[in-house]
């Protein structure tokens, strides 16, 4: 009997024991719980900054979007000088038809090139112009059909208006010459100073034509050459049509010593040559690559044989114009390899498309 005695209490602490363990450890799990969830603050903190990651990457994207959908165009303005020159404008992108039509629209007076303008520039085609359609033939000439508000422009502003139109839509590779139509009405001749088209406007007809009154035009030939030109942060070069004596039927070597001599006019236009360059060879072209060979005095520093970038845009720009040369390449005597002004060798003949990418429809 006094076993059972002793037995009895045993039962009622033991489950007293389990029972406060079991209560502490739901307490200490309840405990637990509680450091694990965050206070409410800090998880509205938590998904700002998430949404913000979000919102941030949505923007980049779009702005992305945006930019991708945008091309680089040529367009043909008037300078400060009043001189026919390209800027190369970011576009928005046409449909694939509009192409040519939208870099029409772009020499619009007070039409979307507006804000795009570069300080100095101004577009040349008589406000509210309206580009009506385009055809191009076979034989790449493109129709062009305006509005009658083309008509509304001063004659000394005539053959700038037709250089620019000219030059802008022959940019790309199809078209050759251009013709103009006024309500689907040809025209044979401008329509204020009267000014000849014909069968077609071409780079042939040239752009900032200068006149010479002492040039012999029997015993000359036209040709475009391109020196540079700076308006503020703005640097571009201008084409300039002239007509040269040919030396001995050296054209090249013709063409080299104007642009050595320089613009030899009052303009903004820029001389970049030493004066003492001179062709140490005639040119020579094989395969479409015209060769010339200096003397070091067109380098910008004989040490490092580096030629300055303008001299190497001016000669590739002038010398592949004519159709038959495709690239320049540049030797001077006793250097066996030369350098931009970056450092970086020039290895290869040059191209205009390293200045100016050529543009198909």
């Amino acid at each position: 009997m006094k076993k059972r005695r002793i037995l009895l209490p045993i039962i009622p602490v033991s489950l007293a024991i389990v029972l406060t363990g079991c209560f502490q450890g739901e307490q200490s799990l309840n405990n637990k719980n509680e450091e694990i969830d965050p206070p409410k603050e800090n998880a509205e903190a938590v998904n700002n900054l998430e949404n913000a990651a979000k919102d941030e990457e949505k923007a980049k994207e779009g702005a992305d979007k945006k930019q991708a959908k945008t091309v680089s165009r040529q367009l043909y303005l008037l300078d400060s000088n009043g001189m026919v020159a390209s800027q190369t404008l970011e576009l928005p992108v046409p449909d694939s038809k509009e192409v040519a039509a939208q870099a029409l629209e772009y020499l619009v007076k007070k039409g979307p090139v507006t804000q795009l303008l570069p300080t100095g520039f101004q577009a040349v085609l008589p406000q509210g112009t309206e580009v009506l359609g385009l055809n191009l033939k076979d034989d790449g000439t493109m129709i062009v059909n305006v509005s009658k508000d083309f008509k509304n422009y001063k004659a000394e502003n005539e053959a700038e208006i037709l250089q620019a139109m000219t030059y802008t839509l022959t940019q790309f590779d199809s078209v050759k010459t251009i013709k103009l139509e006024i309500n689907g009405e040809p025209l044979n001749a401008m329509p204020v100073n009267g000014t000849p088209i014909g069968e077609g406007y071409s780079r042939a007809n040239g752009i900032n034509l200068v006149q010479s009154e002492t040039m012999d035009l029997m015993q000359s030939k036209p040709v475009t050459l391109f020196f540079p030109a700076a308006k503020d942060n703005n640097q571009y070069f201008v084409p300039v049509t002239k007509y040269i004596n040919v030396a001995d039927n050296d054209l090249y070597s013709s063409m080299v010593q104007e642009l050595v001599e320089g613009p030899g006019f009052s303009t903004n236009l820029q001389h970049v040559f030493n004066e003492q360059t001179e062709l140490v060879s005639s040119p020579s072209v094989n395969s479409g690559v015209l060769e010339l060979k200096f003397s070091q005095s067109v380098l910008k520093n004989s040490d490092k044989a580096v030629i300055p970038d303008k001299v190497m845009e001016t000669l590739v720009r002038t010398l592949t114009g004519d159709g038959t040369v495709e690239a320049v390449e540049v030797k001077v005597e006793n250097v066996e390899t030369l350098f931009n002004e970056e450092g970086k060798p020039y290895t290869e003949p040059v191209t205009t498309q390293m200045f100016v990418p050529a543009k198909k429809l």
